[in-house]
């Protein structure tokens, strides 16, 4: 940022025939040229402190057990996709959609597809894939107006492993747990749930993969499927 003109002025001032007027004209140019670069420095520093202390007023610091249900929530979710692709060899939502038609069967293409929270488009070619797979077969609704889903006796055995799968992951995340610990955690974890729904299509998207004969007295509110 030098303040030297082209004519070998500086500061907008000629240049002096006197070489100790010209010397210290170039000293005070270069400590200038200094004072601006620090400035440049100190302006780059107070700015991200600026923009840390932003973050900390606006965002809501998060606190160790906020952070540890985070964390076990991605865990066992990971693991039980994992143990059900295995079983399944087929990633997304054809799990829960053999589940969901296990504990519901006859239900309609649409209200699947809010369950499994897919277009509809989305969800015919779900169902096309399990169907050519022989674990999903299509009938007549009662009402004739609608296509009935139903699982094949092959899907239901696939079923069962798909769920065995679940209750193993779920069980080794407990290893170690007394009885009196895991009903403290269950009433805990029923509190939780209490908090998640908002609306009756959302408890059946959180229950889309849950054992409905085990857990007979669901904390969520609203009605099964």
């Amino acid at each position: 940022m030098k303040a030297a003109l082209g004519d070998g002025s500086v500061f907008g001032m000629p240049k002096s025939n006197c070489v100790f007027c010209n010397a210290f004209m170039n000293d005070c140019q270069a400590s200038i040229d200094r004072l601006i670069n620090r400035m440049r420095s100190a302006y780059i520093c107070v700015n991200a402190v600026v923009e840390i202390f932003m973050r900390r007023a606006y965002i809501v610091p998060m606190d160790r057990t906020t952070n540890l249900l985070g964390a076990l929530a991605l865990g066992i979710t990971d693991r039980i996709q994992s143990g059900m692709k295995d079983a399944l060899e087929r990633t997304g939502e054809s799990a829960a959609a053999i589940i969901v038609l296990g504990y519901a069967p006859g239900l309609s293409v649409e209200v699947l597809r809010q369950v499994l929270d897919r277009s509809h488009p989305g969800t015919v070619r779900l169902i096309d894939r399990l169907e050519k797979d022989g674990l999903v077969v299509r009938r007549k609704a009662e009402d004739g107006r609608a296509v009935a889903l139903h699982l094949t006796r092959r899907g239901g055995k696939l079923r069962q492993q798909l769920m065995d799968r679940r209750l193993d992951t779920l069980e080794e995340a407990l290893e170690g747990f007394t009885a009196k610990e895991r009903q403290v955690l269950g009433d805990l974890l029923s509190k939780v749930l209490t908090n998640l729904p908002e609306t009756e299509m959302a408890k059946h998207r959180i229950c889309r993969l849950c054992s409905v004969s085990t857990c007979n007295n669901c904390p969520i509110p609203g009605n099964a499927v």
